[in-house]
């Protein structure tokens, strides 16, 4: 199967172009197109060489709560022997387009686009990009929840070509998930995985849930219900979505939608806001 992952290259807009955009900030979602990832937006990270990020999800009161979300962008010989500065934080990479070398405890890994990295809370990890032309990847980031009793996962690295997606149950393959992380594995308390729409296919319910989520569009059109509204997304788009916002969605075609899925799972509520004073 051709599989094809959107990442952005940046630039400016001429000044002629017209200022109306599809840029939607909610108390209930946000969309980001693909046409705000410009080169003013960028950011510079500590302790990373030749290497800027779209920073495109953040800890904010009314915004994303549980995680935040880059996309990274590393020069020739750019790269981060000290990467992660939280030692609490958990995250996982998702390669787009380019290549790179991960050293993951002390485990040497090449990966490209489709490659997928879990990287545990603690794990010794470090990153340089040895090929003639820049990487671009997804950088999730999470505190991970301890739970007394329960160990942290291991460290992994996969890849989408390696998964086998799993079917909703009623549609024929249509709608798919690809799964990295086992979902019956309590020790993970978040999932990045893959959704997968056949031209046509449907989520055919206003979901509405406690997960939070960040969703990347890699590939493909949609209709998206976010809310109360009905917002066409396209590859290179990103949306966040709160904790309960409903939300459904018609692929739009001609070819599949996917799209790279963050939600948090399988710890208990947190009874007492930590944006409360």
């Amino acid at each position: 199967m051709t599989r094809s992952y959107y990442a952005p290259h940046g630039g400016h807009p001429p000044q002629t172009d017209l200022l109306t955009g599809r840029a939607v900030f909610t108390e209930a979602y946000a969309v980001i197109p693909k046409g705000v990832m410009r080169d003013i937006v960028t950011s510079l990270l500590p302790f990373w060489e030749g290497t800027r990020a779209w920073v495109i999800a953040r800890p904010l009161s009314g915004f994303a709560e549980t995680f935040s979300q880059y996309i990274m962008e590393v020069a020739p010989g750019g790269g981060s022997e000290r990467p992660e500065p939280d030692p609490e934080a958990e995250g996982v990479l998702f390669v787009v387009e380019g290549e790179m070398g991960l050293t993951l405890e002390g485990a040497r890994h090449v990966m490209k686009p489709g490659g997928y990295a879990y990287l545990p809370p603690g794990a010794r990890w470090a990153l340089r990009n040895e090929a003639a032309a820049p990487v671009r990847f997804h950088w999730v980031r999470k505190a991970y929840e301890q739970v007394g009793g329960i160990p942290a996962p291991e460290a992994f690295v996969t890849s989408d070509d390696a998964v086998r997606p799993v079917a909703m149950p009623g549609t024929e393959g249509k709608w798919a998930t690809t799964r990295f992380a086992d979902p019956d594995d309590i020790r993970h308390d978040m999932h990045v995985n893959i959704v997968t729409l056949e031209p046509g296919a449907v989520i055919p319910f206003a979901e509405t849930h406690v997960m939070e989520h960040g969703l990347y569009v890699l590939e493909g059109k949609a209709v998206y219900r976010l809310n109360t509204d009905w917002v066409e997304v396209e590859a290179g788009d990103f949306m966040w979505l709160r904790a309960f916002c409903p939300q459904a969605c018609y692929a739009g075609g001609p070819g599949r939608f996917r799209y790279l899925l963050y939600k948090d799972v399988n710890r208990h509520v947190k009874l007492k806001s930590p944006f409360a004073r």
